[in-house]
């Protein structure tokens, strides 16, 4: 979550009935939502403006916005143009990860096709931690997003495949609550549920 330079919000406290652009429902909000939270701030004192990271940066840049929350490559790009003000980071705030889905019963048909699968892409992800510069120019070629933004993003990347841990499942379900108690979800989940587990584990 941050700001311009020369903005007078120099806290998350400074946010009360200020309009922060993000994308609904992403983590963005959910890192929004849980800072917010852990400053004691009610997300019903802030106003979210849900944008896409494209508007969202056409907002900020116009200062239609008075505070950003994204992800990266949107916020290395935002790094580089702005050297903004940052309030608050997922990592201090929030344990984000990203999954990989399955359809429940492809996955409880095809167990070993799942497994032999997870271990590719962490061999990819492997190669990946020790070659972040080719990272950096394959992402560049593909998105356009410049290369001194894709860099700095693969520099600050966590590159690797790891299993669902109980503390995991438990971020996971805080976010689940905090996403249905704001209406984003029609209605209460339980996360263990969806994890999905090799035979014989």
């Amino acid at each position: 979550i941050f700001v311009k330079p020369a903005s007078p919000i120099q806290s998350l406290a400074d946010l009360k009935g200020k309009r922060i652009g993000v994308g609904k429902g992403t983590s963005a909000h959910n890192l929004v939502v849980a800072a917010l939270e852990k400053a004691g701030i009610p997300f019903d004192q802030v106003t979210p403006v849900y944008l896409s990271p494209a508007d969202a940066a056409a907002a900020f840049a116009s200062d239609q916005i008075d505070a950003w929350a994204v992800w990266d490559p949107f916020f290395a790009i935002a790094e580089t143009r702005y050297q903004p003000r940052v309030l608050a980071r997922s990592i201090d705030v929030l344990q984000v990860n990203t999954y990989f889905l399955a359809n429940k019963d492809f996955a409880k048909a095809h167990p070993d096709f799942v497994s032999t699968t997870i271990a590719a892409l962490g061999d990819a992800a492997k190669w990946a931690d020790q070659n972040r510069d080719k990272v950096a120019e394959a992402l560049h070629e593909v998105t356009g997003v410049p290369l001194d933004a894709q860099t700095i993003a693969a520099n600050r990347t966590k590159f690797g495949i790891y299993p669902i841990t109980a503390e995991i499942v438990a971020g996971q379900q805080a976010t689940a609550d905090r996403f249905f108690k704001l209406g984003l979800i029609p209605k209460a989940v339980r996360i263990s549920d969806a994890v999905w587990t090799a035979p014989g584990n």
